[in-house]
Order: structure tokens, then sequence, then C-alpha cells
């Protein structure tokens, strides 16, 4: 079940944040995200007080989650998306995470799906969103979902990484 994060799964979201830090330490990173950067806790509470995030929950476990509203980053303003349309008429995920030990059963796949339904529920035509180069899985799923990558160009994830050769995409909805 996907539903509206609550300030009661704040400690949850960031247990699976730190999951997948440790995670990425064992095993090797296809994110640039940095311990006590980016993601934190304070972004989840952040996205929570402006409803925004969301949890895929499981037998009460929180599982994964996205942060999805209709603020584009400042970077995307230099993009040269595939769609022009008004700012209103486009949602963004900013950071969708499922935690290493629930990989492999479409969490991710469900909660970009769900991202799309709020999107087309709030009229939106087009879904953002940007991920790095070198983040394989995610690239993977969002080409699977239909996204099409329309820029490669610098990016300050979360205003903080800096990153070169990050990828933006964008789904048409309508």
């Amino acid at each position: 079940m996907i539903r509206k994060a609550v300030s009661d799964d704040i400690g949850v979201v960031e247990a699976s944040y730190n999951e997948h830090f440790k995670h990425e330490m064992e095993y090797g990173a296809f994110t640039i995200f940095k311990k006590e950067i980016y993601p934190t806790r304070k972004d989840a509470e952040k996205a929570i007080n402006n409803g925004t995030l969301y949890v895929y929950e499981e037998n009460n476990n929180i599982a994964g989650s996205i942060i999805v509203d209709n603020i584009q980053p400042t970077e995307y303003a230099g993009i040269v998306w595939g769609q022009t349309v008004a700012d209103e008429e486009v949602k963004v995920i900013h950071l969708l995470l499922v935690r290493p030990s629930m990989a492999g059963k479409g969490i991710g796949s469900a909660l970009v799906k769900y991202a799309m339904e709020l999107a087309r529920n709030d009229s939106c035509k087009v879904l953002r969103l940007d991920t790095g180069s070198q983040n394989i899985p995610a690239l993977s799923l969002y080409r699977k979902l239909g996204f099409q990558v329309v820029a490669t160009d610098f990016m300050k994830v979360g205003n903080a990484i800096e990153h070169s050769g990050h990828l933006f995409l964008e789904k048409t909805l309508v």
C-alpha cells in the first residue's frame, strides 16, 4: 500500500536512508548520496510537513519512499525539455528510495507509477526527474516506465552535492 507519510514515519524513513548508505558502503554505490548531507531526516521532515512524502508500506513495514511535488529545481530552468508546458502542469520526483533489503520486489516501479497517478490527478502533462548517469538501476527503471532522457548537465543534488553528467528525464502523461 502506498500512502502519504505522517510524522510517525520519520524514524523509519530515516532508517531506510541509513540502510541505503550502509549498503552502498558495503557493495558499491550507484547514487551520489552522502550520509548526513542528502538525503537526511530533515529532508523527510520537510517533505512530510509539505505533504509531499509518500511511503510504500508492506506488512506494517515501510519498504520505500518517494517525494513528489510541483517544484522544479533551479537547474531545470536551463534544460531544453521535450515538452513545453506551464510550471503548474509539471510534477517532479525528487527522491525515490527503496530499502536495499526490499529491492527487486517492484516497489520502486509501484512508487513511480503512483507519482504518475498523482500527476494525472493534478492535471499535469509531464512528470520530470533527474538521476546520476552512474545510477544504472534507477535509469533502467525510469526507461522501462517510459521516461526519456532529455539532457545531461550539472546538478546540485539535494541543493548540496555537486554532480556533472547528471541526467534529466521526462515522461509525457497526456
